[in-house]
Order: structure tokens, then sequence, then C-alpha cells
């Protein structure tokens, strides 16, 4: 069947017939690049103004560090939020909103005072405007594309990565040239390209023309029954069973008209919603709490827990780690971008893997995310810059193969489906903000009592290695182990439809017949009196 796009104004819906796999779906994909790279891409390069914050300010490292932390958590933790405003109001209104807070935090930033004006502008003000652009852009995506959503996904998703590129040598020339405040300055106008981004978001509508044919054959059949009941001037229910019109005293002759009038509005009344070429849509849930009774979200949503604490690790520590092995600050810096290169092409080639079918995408996920495990235990044992080289670039490319996958399998059966993404999706990044909030700090403290860097990369391999156990959870969850009760309940209701078997087909006279059995029995009983 050929896609069918009906053609209407920019500012409406696109209707199909069907997900087209491209159309206006590839515009979605070139703004959700270019919002990776205004939001995730400005987080990662926010770095390069920490040494000036700490001057101007004169606070501690750590403290300048949780302008980052607050922005990441309340992003993440105000997930949920981002998925009600999306489902009342549109992706559109929703990322065009979040991008002016983003801009308006950053701009407001450039004139603080203190790290405290910080937290409130960039962590709470920004962090929220964050939440509102990246994850309503990633779903509205998702929609538009169905064989080639893996691939899509994962190219548009690169943008941070080449974000890091750019923007973190740019802004550090431009501080070169007009100081740190008008820098960020610059950064909140140019985060103004969210708004931009977020009107090209245009909802998709998805209309099957099959269904609406199949219809008319059982409209057909209840109509011929309901013809039939204005003429014997009984109800659809007494067609069911005719002994209840032996029994009941309203088939005395004298009173069969006085019920069909009242049970005829009754049928008239709810024939037009069959007989309505376009039956009326159910309202959308503003957040649909049903997935966390889906066995296979809750272990999916248990695996991005876990998985988040290995994320953070090597890109927080990695330097640190080189520093204390003796490697200069240059070569440290160039096994960071080692590794955001290697990253780029890990997003490219999962999405290239997961596009392949006929291809069960949660196994390959389980196998990535396992061998990012690998990754995370192997960097201890790296010696010297060649060392550190070869994790970095391996660590990268298994971290570009789940970073950039992760949320868009939400929308595969073996989760949850395409129809509760959104709501899906604000819930499981919500859960993963208590782990974005708690590794860093978790880390933090096992460096602090070991004084030693590798301890922070075993803490996130151990989180690894449990996220790919719930991950392994997940098929199993979806097609049998947590399923046998449910399955027998629908067997045994399906039994019991079956025993109960159809109505049996009656002659076309017999209304008569028991009418006539009626005044026998009548009959009968006089003669007994």
């Amino acid at each position: 069947m050929t896609v069918k796009a009906v053609k209407m104004p920019c500012t409406s819906a696109n209707v199909y017939t069907k997900v087209p796999d491209g159309g206006w779906g590839w515009t979605v994909a070139f703004a959700f690049f270019v919002v990776e790279a205004l939001t995730y891409g400005i987080i990662k390069s926010f770095g390069v103004f920490f040494n000036d914050l700490m001057e101007s300010f004169d606070e501690t490292n750590s403290r300048i560090s949780w302008i980052i932390s607050i922005c990441v958590f309340v992003q993440t933790f105000t997930a949920p939020l981002s998925t009600v405003l999306s489902n009342r109001f549109g992706h559109r209104l929703v990322v065009m909103a979040g991008g002016l807070l983003v801009s308006a935090g950053m701009v407001i930033a450039s004139f603080a005072r203190s790290v405290v004006d910080m937290y409130i502008t960039i962590g709470i003000v920004s962090g929220l405007g964050y939440c509102l652009s990246f994850l309503p852009t990633v779903t509205i995506l998702s929609q538009y594309f169905d064989k080639r959503r893996s691939l899509v996904t994962a190219v548009a998703s690169t943008g941070e990565c080449f974000a890091v590129f750019s923007f973190a040598p740019a802004i550090t020339a431009l501080k070169e040239q007009i100081g740190w405040r008008y820098s960020m300055l610059s950064v909140g106008v140019l985060q103004l390209g969210i708004t931009a981004c977020g009107s090209l978001l245009r909802p998709i509508v998805i209309r099957e023309q099959e269904e609406a044919k199949a219809q008319p054959p059982e409209e057909s059949t209840e109509t011929k029954y309901m013809l039939e009941n204005e003429q014997t001037c009984t109800s659809i229910e007494s067609i069911d069973s005719g002994v209840d019109i032996t029994t009941s005293p309203s088939n005395v002759p004298g009173k069969t008209k006085a019920e069909p009038k009242s049970e005829e509005p009754k049928q008239h009344g709810q024939n037009p919603v069959e007989n309505n070429s376009t039956p009326p849509e159910p309202k959308t849930k503003l957040l649909d709490f049903s997935v966390m009774r889906d066995y296979s979200f809750i272990c999916y949503a248990f695996f991005g827990l876990f998985a988040t604490l290995g994320f953070f690790a090597p890109s927080l520590y990695i330097i640190p780690l080189s520093r204390s092995l003796g490697i200069g600050k240059d070569h440290s810096a160039y096994i960071l971008s080692a590794m955001a290169i290697a990253e780029v092409f890990g997003r490219i080639f999962a999405g290239w893997v997961l596009n392949k079918k006929p291809i069960r995408k949660i196994y390959i996920e389980l196998i990535c995310v396992t061998l990012l495990s690998v990754a995370l235990v192997a960097f201890p044992f790296a010696s010297g810059f060649w060392g550190l080289m070869i994790c970095s670039v391996y660590f990268g490319f298994m971290l570009g193969t789940v970073a950039g996958t992760h949320i868009p399998l939400l929308a595969e059966d073996d989760v949850v489906g395409i129809e509760r993404m959104s709501s899906a999706a604000g819930v499981y990044v919500f859960i993963q903000s208590l782990a974005g909030l708690a590794g860093p700090p978790l880390a933090g403290v096992l460096v602090d009592t070991t004084k030693n860097y590798s301890s922070a990369f075993y803490s996130c391999a151990a989180g690894m290695v449990l996220g790919a156990v719930f991950l392994a959870l997940v098929r199993p969850c979806k097609t049998g182990l947590c399923h046998h009760h449910h399955h027998r309940e629908q067997q045994q209701q399906q039994v019991e439809e079956s025993t109960a078997g159809p109505a049996p087909e009656l002659p076309d006279d017999f209304i008569d017949m028991d009418i006539g059995k009626a005044e026998n029995s009548g009959k009968g009983s006089d003669s007994v009196v």
C-alpha cells in the first residue's frame, strides 16, 4: 500500500494512511539533530567555563560542578511533566517553550553575581527547558519512522557529538576576545534555535482506511436484526433467548406494544455511533501509568537506572586518571576527543545494525551493554597513553551503540510499543534521574576513600552489569515468565465464551410459536383452577 499524505497548511498535522518512514520526518530528524547539539552539546561543552567561574566567584571546583549536576537532575526528574504537557498541548508548543526557557536561563546566567544565581538560572530554568526540548523531539521523531527508526534516530543523535567538537574550541576562542560573560550570552542567544526547531515539529496522524471498510458487514447484520425487532415488536435481547418471551408478562398480546417503544430509542441511540464512518477518537491520557504494570517495562526501567551509572565515569574521570598515570594535559585532552569521535561511529553503527530485518533489537542492545561493561573494567588495567587511548576509543564506540538507542527502543513491542512510548519515555527518564543524581557523588566518595580513580570505573562497571541482567529479563517478561497467570486467565475466558456458543438460529415464525405456547399454557392453568 502506498503512503498517502494529505496536504494541509504548515500549522496543521500531517495525515498519513501508514507510518511514512520519511516525508516530513526528514525535517523532524534535522530538527532533532540541532536540538541535540544545542542541549546535550552545550551541557558537555560547559566545562570550558569552569575555570572562569571559579575565579570570578572564588568557589571550589565541586561547588561549580553542581551547576551541571542540578541542570541534569532537573532535566531528567521533570520528564513526566514533559510528557503530560506534550500530550496536552502538543510537541511543537512544548519544545518551543523549552527553547525559550533554555535561552532565558543561559542569558540571565551571564549576569549572575554568585554561584547560587547559576544554580537557579542554568540549573533549574535551563534544566527544565532542556527537558521540554529534548524528550518531545525524540518522541515525535519515532512516530514518523518505523522500519528506519533506529538508523534515523541514531544518526540524528550524533548532533551532540559534533557539537562537542565545534562548540568547545569556538567558545574558548570567543572568551579570549569578549570574555566569558558575553560568550555565555552569545550561547544563550544561539540556543533560541531550539524554538525554531520546535516550530518544525508538525504532529502526525495515522488514519487506516482498511478498518473503516471492514465495518459495513457487521453494521448490516445489526441493522437486519433491528428491522426484525421492529416488525415483531421485540428487542434484540429477546432474540437471544426465546424462553423469556414465554414467561414474561410483557408478552401478553395486549402489552406487546409497550416495551418496544422503550427499547427502540435505546437501540437507535446506539446505532449512530456504529453507522458513523468516523467513530469518535478516545481521549489521550496525559500520562499513562499503565506502563508501570508492564513487567517488561519495569525491567527496562531498572536497566536504565543502573546503566546510567556507567555513562558518566569516563568523561568525568578519564583526564584525572590519565594525569595520575603521568600523561600530559594536552595528550589527556586528545584521549577525550578520540572518545567523542568513536561515539559518533558507534551511534551510526548501532542504527545501521538495528535497522536490519528481521532482528530482535533487544538482544542486540544486550550485547552492546555487555561489551560496554567490559570496556569499563578494562580502564583500570590500561597503562600509558596508547593503553588509555585504545580503551577510550573502545568505550566511546560502545557507548554510542547504547546511548543513541536506549530511549528509541521503548517504541519496540518488546518493551511498550509506539502507542505508549510518550508516557513510557517520561517515566523512564525520570527513573534515570535518580542514578544521575546519586552516581557522581557515589563515585567521588569511592575515589576519596580509596585514593584511586580505578574504583570509580569499577563501581560504574558493576552498575552496568546489573543493568545488563535486567535488560536480559525484558524479553522473557514480555513473552512468558511473568505472564503465565495472565495467559491462563485469557484461556479460561476463551473457554467460557466457547462453551456459551453463538445464539441458535431460530425460524422466522418463532414469535408465533412462542405466543401459541403462551396461550396454551394460559388455557392449561385456567383449566387447573
